[in-house]
């Protein structure tokens, strides 16, 4: 392929979905005297605007049909893309076939990812796949040699720019970046149809995968400022940090994305009023309340000192009671359905603090694809989207008391949402002690146990709040020393998934302690 570095542009090619400053770039192009061709509704809005165009039905000398489904699927359109203007034997034909040159194509697609989004019917996904649009964009996108493509109505100010720069034309670096940023997209938007087939079909793993995104923010670093980083967005409606609209405060960290994301799904777990606060990916407490308010107080009561700097997810429209709580606390951001205006004028006062409105809550209970690179592949597994419900088996001499029971799902709900391995102590819908991300559960239980001591004694009160308490452990007690260490904490009953060889010993000791325990046989890792 020989490239020329500088291409002048007599004549376009327009036909877009998205119509975003449309008629200012045809008033530009039509002022620098370039030819434009062009389809139905695109055409129709250029021709409105008072500006000259052509149909591709007269240019092509074959009419629209089937719809529009087949309408720039001509030799006369592609061969005016991918004619090599240095070769020969292609100009040749291009004269005998009387093709013209498309120097500029303007494309942007069917919008299929929104259909889908909408909940629009099989039919209706289907006719917003797009195939003149992808087959124009990579023949354009080859041939960039000597055409440019622009498939983002975000980059009109750039070509306006590079063709003021280079006296109409464009330059070869500008017209490669144009081409990649054009195979970048049409690859996403197939492994959106792909993805949205694997649905309709009910395929889990299919043959290929592909992974897309849309670039929504460069971060100033990963977690650690050596690292680079940026947020992606994969067009799922999914409501959180995402979709979330942020009302004041810095730029979210890479670190914050993670976190809040952490916190706000775990939050969305409880159809009662709760608030969890999260600190490197882990709850420092969470709790249940009549009212927001409470739920919050009881919430960072639980390690008021990891809360410092942490993230408080509400699953409540946030009120200015509330808010006044949450802002004598250090916080990083607050995430929550709504905001009232009044919270609003009181978190306004914290600059930088980061306030995100969801305008909903998650469906804990759907499971979509959770996914880990590793040297040489990824790792897929659905999200841990299983709800526990009092249909529990009951393996002690003493069953659990209402409130126990309450207590014992709330405390394994907490339980998925913090690294294992994971023990929770719980009493009255709050979490009193949590252990995370050891590499021993006894380690874990002891750490629950000494945090629930430390918060009483940092509250003034007698006892640890331990006595009394429920427990939940992500996984079974391989042994009893964890559950007797929960015991010696002053707990009264214990939920675990069960299944250890070792289990008729770690009932018997829960048997001598008096405690009442059940099993889910369903375990919650989340490593």
């Amino acid at each position: 392929m020989v490239a020329i570095k500088t291409t002048p542009i007599k004549r376009a090619l327009i036909s877009v979905s998205d119509k975003t400053r449309l008629v200012d770039l045809g008033k530009h192009l039509s002022d620098n005297h370039i030819e434009i061709l062009s389809t139905g509704g695109s055409a129709k809005i250029l021709t409105d605007a008072g500006i000259t165009v052509k149909e591709v039905a007269e240019h092509t000398g074959f009419p629209e049909m089937m719809g529009g489904r087949v309408k720039t699927l001509h030799p006369r359109i592609h061969g005016g893309l991918l004619g090599r203007r240095s070769n020969p034997e292609d100009q040749k034909v291009m004269v005998e076939q009387n093709i013209l040159e498309i120097d500029l194509l303007i494309v942007n697609l069917y919008p299929f990812e929104a259909t889908v989004n909408s909940g629009a019917d099989y039919d209706t996904c289907i006719e917003n796949i797009d195939i003149g649009g992808p087959a124009m964009i990579r023949s354009a996108a080859k041939n960039h040699a000597s055409v440019v493509v622009i498939v983002d109505p975000n980059d009109y100010t750039s070509l306006i720019e590079e063709m003021s720069s280079n006296n109409g034309g464009t330059s070869l670096e500008y017209r490669k970046e144009c081409a990649a940023k054009a195979y970048r997209r049409t690859a996403s938007y197939d492994a959106r149809i792909g993805r949205w087939f694997d649905d309709v079909l009910g395929t889990t793993y299919p043959e290929y995968i592909n992974f897309s995104g849309v670039l929504k923010k460069k971060l100033r670093y990963g977690e650690n400022p050596h690292q680079v980083s940026a947020f992606y967005t994969n067009g799922e409606t999914r409501p959180g940090v995402a979709s979330a609209v942020q009302l004041q405060g810095k730029e979210l960290s890479f670190n914050n994305y993670n976190d809040t994301d952490a916190a706000f799904e775990l939050v969305a777990e409880f159809n009662d009023t709760a608030c969890a606060i999260i600190k490197h990916a882990n709850p420092c407490g969470v709790a249940i309340s009549d009212t927001l308010t409470g739920a919050y107080n009881k919430a960072i009561a639980c390690d008021p000192e990891s809360a410092f700097g942490g993230i408080v997810a509400l699953n409540r429209k946030l009120d200015v009671e509330t808010a006044i709580e949450i802002s004598k606390l250090f916080a990083e951001v607050i995430i929550a359905p709504e905001i009232s205006k009044d919270a609003q004028k009181v978190l306004s006062k914290k600059k930088n603090l980061r306030v995100l409105q969801t305008g909903s809550l998650p469906d804990a209970s759907i499971s979509n694809m959770n996914i880990r690179s590793l040297a040489g592949g990824y790792l897929i597994q659905g999200r841990d989207a299983t709800i526990i419900s009092e249909n529990l088996k009951i393996v002690t001499q003493r069953s659990p008391t209402d409130t126990e029971m309450r207590d014992l799902i709330f405390a394994f709900t907490v339980c998925k949402h913090v690294k294992s391995n994971a023990i929770i102590y719980a009493k009255n819908n709050v979490t009193v002690g949590i252990g995370a991300g050891q590499m021993s559960r006894i380690n874990s239980s002891r750490i629950a146990a000494w945090k629930a001591a430390d918060a009483s004694k940092t509250a003034g009160e007698k006892n640890s709040r331990a006595i009394g308490s429920v427990v939940a452990s992500d996984a079974f007690f391989p042994f009893a020393d964890g559950l007797l260490a929960a015991a010696e904490a002053g707990v009264t009953a214990v939920i675990q998934p069960g299944g250890s060889i070792r289990d008729d010993e770690v009932i018997a000791a829960a048997n001598k302690e008096g405690l009442a325990m059940v099993f889910t046989e369903t375990r919650h890792f989340r490593h």
